[in-house]
């Protein structure tokens, strides 16, 4: 959902060429899709998550990407354990927006769940665009 709802924030200030967003799961096995809920619940925003397909945060896949941001402490510190390079690329999503704490996985939960998890993923994925860009630019992307 995280990627999808970036891509359509944007899309909507028309500034999807210039970024290349991608999820990808900790602990992930490749190829699964999305669950009905969050398929569903992005639906209900105009949004298509049908075709995603899940895919395993590896050392190649991250070694392309300037920021990395996970949910999770948890997330952070198997990616740091997994690659210690990644340390200064490795962000928990709360901390876009000056907050500490992981973000509540929805997996498992209700439809309702999944549509509180989206409205707070847009929340802070807009209000955390302009930490992104100080983070992009501090590391020299």
């Amino acid at each position: 959902m995280a990627e999808v709802l970036f891509k359509s924030i944007l899309k909507e200030r028309g500034e999807l060429d210039e970024w290349r967003v991608e999820s990808a799961g900790v602990w992930a096995y490749a190829g699964g899709p999305a669950t009905e809920n969050a398929q569903q619940a992005m639906q209900e925003r105009g949004l298509d998550l049908s075709v995603h397909r899940s895919q395993p945060a590896s050392n190649e896949l991250l070694a392309q990407f300037d920021l990395i941001v996970v949910m999770t402490r948890e997330q952070q510190e198997a990616l740091l354990n997994q690659d210690p390079a990644l340390a200064d690329r490795v962000i928990l999503l709360r901390e876009l927006v000056g907050e500490q704490g992981d973000f509540a996985d929805p997996v498992g939960g209700s439809f309702e769940v999944y549509q509180r998890a989206a409205d707070e993923l847009v929340k802070i994925i807009s209000e955390g665009q302009p930490r992104i860009l100080k983070l992009l630019a501090n590391l020299g992307a």
